[in-house]
C-alpha cells in the first residue's frame, strides 16, 4: 500500500512538473516570438533578457531593458524591466508589475512616469486571442513630468475595466484618484484659497466597442468606441463641484450624437479662480460669466448650473447655443 501511495505521489509530481515545464516553454518561446512579430511589422521591439522562475507553482517572468515603439502612432515606451506573474494552474490570470520609473514618448513630448508602486491584475479568456475579461490597475505615488514643463501628481490611482455579460464588446470602466494635482493647481497664486489637489476626481461609464479588447489591440489597432453611457464623472475641488452624466453613440468617423448634462456648483467662484490664475484671457471669462449668468437666471438657481451639452449633426451645443464642431472620439 505504501509503495503504491509513493508511486502515485511520484506520478503526480512528474505530471505537475510537466505542467510547469509546459508553461515555461510557452513563455520562453512565446515572448521572443511576439517581439519578433512586432519587429516584422516595423516596430522597435527590443529587450535584453527574459527570465522565468517560480517552479513548481508559479510562472514569474521578468523582461529587462524594454523598448517598444509603434510606427503607426509614433508612441514609444521604455522601461528598465517589466514583470508578469501567474500561478501554474491559472495561467490566464496575470499580475503585471511596472518599474518605479519609465518613459512614454510621443511625437510632441516625452513623459517621465514615476511611481512608488504600479501593478495590474488581468483575467484573460483562455485561447490564442487572449481576450480581456477584467483588469484592475492600481498606482501609488504617481508623478508624471513632461518635457513641455507640466506635471501631474496623485497619491493613488485606480482604474478598472470589466467586460459585461450582455455583450462581448461592452466594458464597464471606473476611475478613482486620490489627491490628483495637475500643474494648473500646483502653480496657483498664493492668494487663491483652494486646495492644491482635487478632493474627488472620478468617473464611471460603460463603453461599447467595435470588438473585444484582446492581443490585436496592441498588435494591430485599437477597438473603437461606438457607444458611451456615462453614469457619473465628478470633480470636487474645495467648495467647487463639476459633474456630468449622459450617453452618446459614435459613428464610424468618431463623431458623437447624444447629450450630457453638466452640473457646476459655485460656478461663479470657478470663473473667479480662472480670472485670478490668468490661465484664461479676461475677455473670455467675462463673456462666459455673462452667458452663464443668463442661463442660471432662467433656472432659478444662481449658484448651480445644470446645462445640457448636446452633440448632433457634427455640432456641439452648450444649452441652446452652438459652440463649435463635435469632438472626434478615436482611440489611436
Amino acid at each position: 500500500m505504501m509503495k503504491r501511495l509513493i508511486g502515485l505521489i511520484a506520478l503526480a509530481a512528474m505530471a505537475w512538473s510537466g505542467f510547469w515545464l509546459a508553461g515555461y516553454w510557452g513563455v520562453s518561446k512565446g515572448v521572443p516570438a511576439w517581439f519578433e512579430a512586432r519587429q516584422s511589422d516595423g516596430w522597435v521591439a527590443e529587450y535584453d533578457a527574459l527570465s522565468v522562475r517560480g517552479f513548481p507553482s508559479r510562472l514569474d517572468s521578468t523582461l529587462t531593458n524594454l523598448s517598444l515603439a509603434d510606427p503607426d502612432t509614433s508612441i514609444a515606451w521604455d522601461a528598465p524591466f517589466f514583470q508578469f506573474f501567474a500561478l501554474t494552474y491559472r495561467p490566464h490570470h496575470v499580475i503585471a508589475v511596472w518599474p518605479n520609473t519609465q518613459t512614454v514618448s510621443t511625437p510632441d513630448e516625452k513623459l517621465t512616469v514615476n511611481t512608488t508602486d504600479m501593478r495590474a491584475s488581468l483575467v484573460l479568456t483562455p485561447g490564442t486571442d487572449l481576450t480581456l475579461e477584467r483588469s484592475n490597475l492600481a498606482i501609488e505615488g504617481l508623478a508624471i513630468q513632461s518635457s513641455k514643463d507640466w506635471e501631474l501628481r496623485a497619491s493613488a490611482v485606480k482604474l478598472a475595466m470589466h467586460r459585461q455579460e450582455d455583450s462581448p464588446a461592452r466594458y464597464r470602466l471606473a476611475l478613482q484618484t486620490d489627491d490628483l494635482a495637475p500643474t494648473s493647481l500646483l502653480n496657483l497664486p498664493d492668494e487663491i484659497d483652494l486646495p492644491r489637489s482635487f478632493s474627488s476626481f472620478q468617473a464611471d461609464l460603460t463603453a461599447e466597442f467595435t470588438r473585444p479588447w484582446d492581443r490585436t489591440a496592441i498588435e494591430e489597432d485599437r477597438p473603437q468606441p461606438i457607444a458611451l453611457d456615462l453614469t457619473l464623472a465628478e470633480i470636487i475641488w474645495g467648495d467647487l463641484e463639476l459633474n456630468a452624466a449622459g450617453a452618446v453613440t459614435i459613428d464610424d468617423f468618431g463623431i458623437p450624437t447624444g447629450e450630457l448634462t453638466i452640473r457646476a456648483v459655485n460656478w461663479r467662484d470657478m470663473l473667479a479662480v480662472a480670472r485670478q490664475s490668468e490661465h484664461v484671457p479676461t475677455s473670455i471669462v467675462d463673456t462666459l460669466e455673462q452667458a452663464l449668468g443668463f442661463v442660471a437666471g432662467l433656472s432659478g438657481n444662481a449658484n448651480t448650473l445644470d446645462i445640457p451639452l448636446t452633440f448632433k449633426r457634427g455640432t456641439t451645443h452648450f444649452g441652446p447655443l452652438p459652440i463649435g464642431p463635435a469632438p472626434r472620439i478615436v482611440l489611436q
